[in-house]
């Protein structure tokens, strides 16, 4: 098995990234080949272009080099792990332009799906469940990249799990060794779970 994690988060000290790597660690252990893909590190221009810009009328249309060779790089694996933080109650800017460039039209939908057997999306969220339950974020959340995104390019396996309190000024001191273990060793588990 081949796994693609796609990392959203500009700092190489947050937890977004230790999640990640636990993340890789776990599908190592289970004997996944792992590429790794972090947006930030490589400057990857969020914004869409004409000529990354789907023409419904020719599903096999090339697009600029960069997205060609996003394409291929999800054609030769076989799930794809997305971590990244949660901010204003959604996925960041350049992981929506992440997919807006790459899952094309003719690649990832029309006749076509996105040629993944798995997605896992694994939000980072500084607010409480209990504030995102009140308020049903989680849903719209879960909705949105289960469905909306998911659905939409045929890939029927798809998970999201969402990490709550994790920001440190947030979680009592007493409280955040033992909570940011139990996020690592989460994220560890989906790992060996894919």
């Amino acid at each position: 098995m081949k796994t693609l994690v796609v990392i959203s988060h500009p700092r190489k000290n947050s937890l977004t990234l230790a999640v990640s790597n636990e993340i890789i660690r776990g599908l190592k252990e289970q004997n996944h080949e792992v590429e790794i893909l972090d947006l930030y590190e490589k400057n990857f221009d969020p914004l869409v272009f004409p000529v990354d810009e789907p023409d419904y009328s020719d599903e096999s249309k090339v697009y600029s080099d960069v997205v060609e060779y996003e394409m291929n790089r999800i054609r030769n694996v076989d799930n794809i792990v997305f971590v990244f933080p949660i901010w204003w109650h959604n996925i960041p800017a350049i992981l929506k332009g992440y997919i807006d460039r790459v899952f094309n039209y003719g690649f990832a939908y029309g006749s076509n799906k996105l040629p993944v057997d798995k997605i896992r999306w694994i939000g980072l969220a500084g607010e409480s469940r209990s504030s995102f339950k009140k308020r049903g974020f989680h849903l719209n959340i879960e909705h949105q990249l289960n469905i909306g995104i998911s659905g939409f390019v045929g890939v029927d396996d798809s998970e999201v799990e969402l990490f709550y309190d994790t920001l440190v000024e947030e979680v009592p001191e007493e409280k955040s060794e033992k909570h940011y273990a139990e996020i690592l060793n989460r994220s560890y588990l989906i790992g060996k779970e894919i």
